[in-house]
């Protein structure tokens, strides 16, 4: 029976030796985790403050997320298109003022896709609905939305004259 004892208080101080080791090992990954995930909603922006002034940026892909510096500390990162990319601030003497992954997705409230056999066509309904363009989008249906938006924009600005778009 004293063997037994001995053997249960021997395997309890091991597990507890075990326990010891994990807690210092989860301490240590909280100790060097990076910041969090920054999400961005698909052509919209979302403000980064940095703790120092930046130098340098870098973003890992261009085609996912885009980013203007505002102030010394204060970016605007943009989505572009929907995926995972990071960033990285660099101040003066080259030292990580932070590298941070970015995450572009979709902003699903208020947006409608309408599916005809394999084509998508994409509608912000806020509170109408009306064509919105998407990565994804039929490429026809893109096409014609993006000509439409295009002109818009040249009317607008005393550019071009307001004409029909072509089907």
């Amino acid at each position: 029976m004293r063997q037994l004892q001995k053997k249960n208080v021997f395997n309890v101080r091991k597990l507890a030796r075990l326990g010891a080791v994990l807690a210092c090992a989860i301490a240590s990954l909280y100790s060097t985790a990076q910041a969090s995930d920054l999400i961005v909603k698909y052509d919209q922006s979302q403000l980064l403050r940095l703790p120092r002034p930046v130098a340098e940026i870098i973003i890992g892909n261009p085609t996912i997320a885009d980013v203007s510096v505002q102030s010394s500390n204060l970016l605007v990162i943009t989505g572009k298109s929907f995926g995972i990319t990071n960033i990285i601030a660099l101040d003066a003497d080259r030292n990580i003022i932070q590298d941070q992954r970015v995450l572009v997705q979709r902003d699903e409230r208020k947006v409608v896709n309408l599916h005809r056999g394999g084509a998508r066509q994409s509608y912000n309904c806020s509170p109408q609905c009306n064509p919105s363009i998407v990565v994804g989008d039929d490429d026809k249906y893109f096409g014609k939305i993006a000509g439409d938006s295009t002109r818009k924009i040249k009317l607008s600005e005393g550019s071009v004259a307001a004409t029909p778009s072509s089907e």
